[in-house]
């Protein structure tokens, strides 16, 4: 079957276009034709419009052993119109905008039944190189070769095919540019403060990392009423940039002399955060966190990566006496196809702030200058558009 240039007729075959691939660890993705199968049933063909680079993409590119993997399509925050759907899709149909996610909502499990998880277990989250339901790929090169998918969505091409169980749609009226954004780091940062710890007005906050991610969480403080957000990072221009989204207070480990920033963070509070957020990815700061989280009612947050074989040592007595809890937050515990469009509605309401964490944008040919700033440390979110306009 001859592959389409375009989408134009294009239903049921496959569609010819650009992706930039990711060909070996930690060198610079390669603009190259793929060929894009059409979606299987379950699945539906997105053409991409925007996406934004995550740090996230930024771990697995380097990554040398499995899950790394290549040639792979990296990219997982996007937006996209629906150019086709595959047999016993019913949600969305051709032209629809959408929002792929890492994140699956089938709505036929328990958990995705319950207001108690956003986890769910027929599609559990899984660093997989295939598509969920098939084990098997969309994507070849133009030798045949096999392309892997990363985080069931893989942005990084003019055309992806997604799993209907991780498609939100959305009103087409919002900006690309900013709606991508939710697709991963401003979502997970949100709705930890929102939805995981349930952060109630009057509280405080103490934030470890100020990335996006870090970042993100502060916006959902603000928004949840917390009156004391600070801020814990290397980096002191990050409180310039994090006053903006509501943090007061600024903690560098560096002039903390010979105090712990825990020890700094409870004399600041007079006991210690109502709630914590780790946002590096280093088991030595969730200690730190937990270190610093109020007794009896206090909850520290995990939202950082670490290595895959990293541990947490926490003293069985702090833990008994303390009344702490101490809980995970994948995707902020939202549920995407359900709290997505509640925060597009915030972001059109003028609640929520996405253009402030857009520091850059740049054209699809030019992604690995978005790589760069990334790791450069000299943007919060760089938006890629796939358009040559």
């Amino acid at each position: 079957m001859e592959p389409e240039k375009l989408s134009s007729g294009s239903r049921g075959k496959p569609i010819r276009c650009r992706a930039a691939v990711s060909r070996k660890p930690g060198e610079p993705l390669v603009m190259e034709e793929i060929i894009v199968a059409p979606p299987m049933p379950h699945e539906v063909r997105i053409r991409i419009i925007c996406t934004s680079l995550c740090h996230s993409d930024i771990i697995f590119w380097k990554m040398k052993d499995f899950p790394g993997i290549f040639p792979r399509i990296l990219g997982h925050e996007a937006i996209g119109i629906v150019e086709s759907v595959g047999e016993d899709v019913n949600e969305v149909t051709e032209g629809d905008t959408v929002i792929p996610t890492f994140m699956s909502q089938c709505g036929e499990c328990a958990d995705c039944r319950s207001t108690k998880s956003n986890l769910c277990t027929k599609f559990p989250f899984k660093v997989s190189p295939f598509m969920p339901r098939y084990e098997t790929s969309r994507f070849t090169d133009l030798n045949g070769e096999v392309l892997y998918h990363f985080l069931f969505v893989s942005s990084f091409t003019e055309y992806t095919v997604v799993d209907i169980a991780h498609v939100t749609k959305i009103d087409p009226a919002v900006t690309p540019s900013r709606a991508c954004l939710l697709g991963c780091g401003i979502s997970t940062g949100v709705g930890a403060a929102w939805r995981t710890a349930n952060v109630e007005e009057g509280s405080t906050v103490a934030i470890f990392g100020l990335g996006s991610i870090g970042l993100a969480v502060a916006e959902g403080a603000r928004l949840c009423g917390a009156t004391r957000i600070i801020g814990v990072d290397v980096n002191q221009q990050k409180f310039e940039i994090g006053k903006k989204f509501g943090l007061t207070d600024f903690v560098d480990p560096a002039n903390c002399e010979n105090k712990s920033v825990s020890q700094v963070i409870i004399e600041m509070t007079g006991g210690g955060a109502d709630y914590c957020f780790e946002c590096v990815g280093l088991a030595s700061l969730v200690q730190e966190a937990y270190a610093c989280c109020r007794k009896g009612w206090g909850k520290t947050v995990v939202l950082g990566v670490d290595k895959p074989a990293s541990l947490v040592s926490l003293p069985s007595r702090e833990i008994l006496h303390s009344g702490k809890n101490l809980m995970g937050s994948l995707f902020g515990g939202l549920k995407p196809k359900s709290d997505i469009p509640l925060l597009l509605n915030r972001y059109v309401d003028k609640e929520l702030q996405l253009d402030e964490f857009v520091t850059h944008e740049v054209r699809f040919e030019d992604i690995n200058k978005a790589f760069d700033l990334l790791i450069e440390g000299q943007c919060l979110r760089c938006v890629i558009s796939m358009c040559n306009e």
